[in-house]
């Protein structure tokens, strides 16, 4: 695959870490449909691009914590809590009188409509009597898509301890599957080649796996200093590397360019 100009449209994505630690420190992980263009039949955390209703100001009412963000960082995070709604059935949200939103937040029928465009997010959010929690989440990384692909992300990675009282389920569409795993375990799978993970997730899976639980790998994202990880590609004597910026909390990674194509 060549190269494509740096100056390829990059569009602004938000994903989403959620946690918990029962039955162990697990990551809710969501395997991309086949017929997918982008990371297809690969296991990544739920998430996707933002979209047009993410920005309405109306949702100034039916959330929690806009008055902490700027405008991108609302859409993102709208974006984020909508695209695990979608993909995995979790609503992160609190109802208006305080209360926690239990068991399946909305039928299948609904994520659906969401996500095909014909119901706007925020008027099931409203329907609900519900505020989302833009607040609970917590910035674990911002990675920018090198120049390699045609499609180029700007994605924000959020870490969230999961709702214990809710049950994820797969939509079908863009998802045939949604587990709970241990990092660890998620990292064998993938180095075992019994399932597909994409370089930036398995970067991330390595840096959560340094937590000893959920509540650790928040307070760990909250005391780190954001690095933006844009991948340079290098030359090396045995062919060109992926580098990541060595302050941004990896290590030194330089991955073999085959390992990520």
């Amino acid at each position: 695959m060549s190269d494509v100009p740096a100056s390829a449209d990059i569009k602004p994505a938000a994903t989403i870490l959620l946690l918990r630690d029962d039955p162990a420190f697990e990551v809710l992980m969501v395997k991309r449909h086949h017929q997918i263009d982008f990371a297809s039949g690969a296991l990544v955390f739920p998430g996707g691009k933002t979209h047009a209703g993410d920005h309405d100001p109306a949702w100034a009412e039916h959330v929690l914590g806009w008055e902490t963000f700027d405008g991108d960082q609302r859409a993102l995070r709208i974006a984020a809590i909508r695209e695990v709604f979608e993909e995995a059935g979790i609503l992160l949200a609190r109802r208006r009188n305080g209360a926690p939103i239990g068991g399946e937040a909305c039928p299948m029928e609904v994520r659906a409509a969401v996500d095909r465009g014909e119901t706007h997010f925020l008027d099931v959010v409203r329907d609900l009597d519900a505020q989302l929690e833009l607040d609970a989440l917590t910035v674990f990384a911002r990675w920018i898509t090198p120049p390699l692909t045609p499609k180029r992300f700007d994605t924000w990675f959020y870490a969230v301890v999961a709702p214990d009282d809710q049950l994820a389920a797969c939509d079908g569409r863009e998802t045939v599957d949604a587990e709970w795993v241990e990092p660890r375990e998620a990292l064998r799978l993938a180095a075992a080649g019994e399932r597909k993970v994409i370089f930036p997730t398995r970067m991330n899976l390595q840096l959560l796996a340094e937590a000893s639980g959920a509540d650790d790998a928040v307070a760990r994202a909250a005391a780190r200093t954001l690095v933006t990880v844009q991948p340079q590609v290098q030359a090396r004597e045995r062919g060109r590397v992926l580098v990541l910026p060595p302050d941004a909390g990896y290590g030194v990674v330089e991955e073999p360019l085959e390992n990520v194509m």
